[in-house]
């Protein structure tokens, strides 16, 4: 493979991210049917890529029907798969703070195919014109052409991303529409993850009321009580700047005190909340995303499936 002037060991890591990534979405499939647990899905999707040798970049999402993204099941939640729903899976590995960020969506409605080979093959399109020097906004021209052929639309307000280490947004957005002014090119050494959404919908996504996920933004702040300054330092200790769910902190006490305690903080801005993203006219929405790695004259699809 060729290697150019990156850093191996970047890929190395990159690869075996990807590798996590792609066999656990995989094996997670079968999981995901109708009175399934969320939460039983996501804990046990959390549990295998520690099982395979990584660590979750980012609480396992699941995101149904409307719902497009940013939601990761809080303690003790009971939601289960409904019947005939559309059910997306997002999937983050970390080794070493290097990233692969993987999403596949099940549908148990056949009248729901088109919508979700919309979104898969504006993901097979984006792959194919992505090369080192390619410019992003032909990425979202392929992904908006694509998913218009199907009839839905392209959700235009979210976006594949450059990946950083310990970082899953790095600066850079890939659009997954055609934007003429959208500026930017794949560049040798770098990560990206692209992830076409489609819709029958209004074509964007709106923030909820309700978060929970969250990162860390700054690490102190002044007149914390005990309990919030201890959540703030143990959510830095463990996760660094990736993002995480009060599933996670549940050792350092109940879980109604730990997500009171995040909102404290969250209030304070040294946390951020990612509020769960809809689909503004309510609109199901589908979602394929795989991690793409660039070489100095190749690219490197890191989560294709296992699967032979």
């Amino acid at each position: 493979m060729p290697s150019g002037g990156f850093d191996e060991e970047a890929l190395k890591k990159h690869l075996e991210a990807g590798r996590i990534a792609a066999k656990v979405r995989d094996e997670a499939v079968s999981r995901i049917r109708p009175g399934a647990g969320l939460l039983d899905i996501c804990e046990w999707v959390e549990r295998r890529i520690v099982e395979l040798g990584g660590k979750p970049a980012f609480p396992c999402n699941i995101s149904v029907d409307s719902v497009a993204a940013h939601y990761t099941p809080p303690p003790g939640d009971e939601t289960l798969v409904p019947e005939g729903s559309v059910v997306k899976l997002d999937v983050g590995v970390q080794v070493d703070g290097y990233i692969a960020d993987t999403a596949v969506t099940v549908s148990f409605n056949p009248d729901h195919d088109a919508l979700l080979e919309a979104a898969r093959e504006a993901l097979e399109a984006a792959l194919s014109v992505i090369r080192p020097g390619a410019k992003f906004r032909d990425v979202g021209r392929v992904v908006e052409e694509t998913i218009t052929r199907f009839g839905f639309k392209p959700i235009k307000n979210l976006s594949g991303h450059s990946l950083g280490r310990y970082l899953i947004h790095a600066g850079e957005s890939i659009p997954n529409t055609g934007e003429p002014l959208r500026f930017g090119t794949f560049k040798p050494g770098h990560a990206y993850a692209i992830e076409p959404f489609a819709t029958n919908g209004a074509g964007y996504v709106r923030d909820s009321r309700e978060y929970y996920i969250y990162a860390v933004v700054k690490i102190r702040a002044k007149g914390l009580r005990s309990f919030e300054a201890r959540l703030l330092s143990e959510a830095y200790s463990r996760f660094r700047t990736l993002p995480f769910t009060a599933r996670w902190l549940l050792d350092l006490g109940e879980g109604k005190d730990v997500v009171a305690g995040l909102e404290r903080l969250v209030k304070r801005r040294v946390v951020h909340a990612y509020p769960v993203l809809v689909e503004a006219a309510g609109g199901l929405v589908s979602q394929f995303e795989h991690t793409v790695f660039i070489t100095e004259d190749d690219v490197v699809v890191t989560t294709r499936s296992t699967k032979l």
